[in-house]
């Protein structure tokens, strides 16, 4: 009960008020690392991976990229596909050619993935942004919500990636002799379509390898602002 007193007015409204449902948890920002195992620079780069993979309010994904090659050592986690992404944010970011190691977050911005500071500061911007669409995400498919889309629309992107940290022992190169662990290295990367605001729902294909957690991810178009991400536990 609510005395009558004026003085307990403002407690009372406080008893009164609708309690207001909990806000729903944020999705962590994805930091991607462009990185090699040639490359003698990026050497360190794993460790700071490492770190920002025991946060719950980061997702960090590896990227190995083949344009180190020439140096002596091929990358055994490299795939194009992953240069090719690289390069879109070489344009997103008028960087003129890509580099390792680059850290990108959140699509937002990107530095030297060892600039320890600027890259915290970018994590803490991207964690601000306005949340995306809801994505359901099961073994076989996704689907994307309706909600506001960004001018343009956005891309679906799948991504896959293990858990388990991989270790390579590079023989030859600039690094040679030196063992590169990778956190959370992409195997697959997949554009599944286009979100133009209606719901749409896509089958994904089956895992190449066991042991990968799949990453559904809405991204605003040319290397834009990721939106939205979903995830899933690692298949069997």
């Amino acid at each position: 009960m609510c005395a009558p007193m004026r003085g307990a007015l403002f407690a009372c409204l406080l008893m009164l008020a609708p309690t207001a449902a909990p806000a729903a948890p944020r999705s962590p920002v994805i930091v991607e690392l462009y990185t090699a195992q040639g490359c003698a620079s990026c050497t360190g780069a794993g460790e700071v991976m490492e770190t920002l993979a025991a946060r719950r309010d980061v997702l960090p994904l590896t990227f190995s990229v083949d344009y180190w090659d020439y140096l002596g050592w091929t990358d055994t986690l490299a795939r194009p596909e992953f240069v090719t992404r690289q390069k879109t944010y070489v344009t997103r970011f008028d960087l003129g050619e890509p580099y390792t190691p680059q850290a990108v977050v959140g699509g937002q911005g990107q530095t030297g993935a060892l600039e320890a500071e600027r890259l915290e500061s970018l994590i803490s911007r991207a964690a601000q942004a306005p949340a995306g669409p809801r994505i359901s995400l099961s073994t076989s498919r996704t689907s994307v919500a309706n909600g506001k889309a960004p001018k343009g629309g956005a891309e679906v992107w799948m991504v896959r990636y293990d858990p388990k940290p991989r270790s390579v022992q590079v023989r030859r190169g600039d690094n040679r002799g030196q063992t590169v662990v990778a956190v959370n290295a992409v195997r697959e990367l997949r554009r599944l379509g286009s979100w133009r605001g209606r719901g749409l729902t896509w089958r994904l294909p089956e895992a190449t390898e066991p042991g990968l957690v799949t990453v559904v991810i809405v991204q605003a178009p040319r290397g834009g602002r990721i939106l939205a991400l979903a995830s899933s536990p690692a298949s069997s």
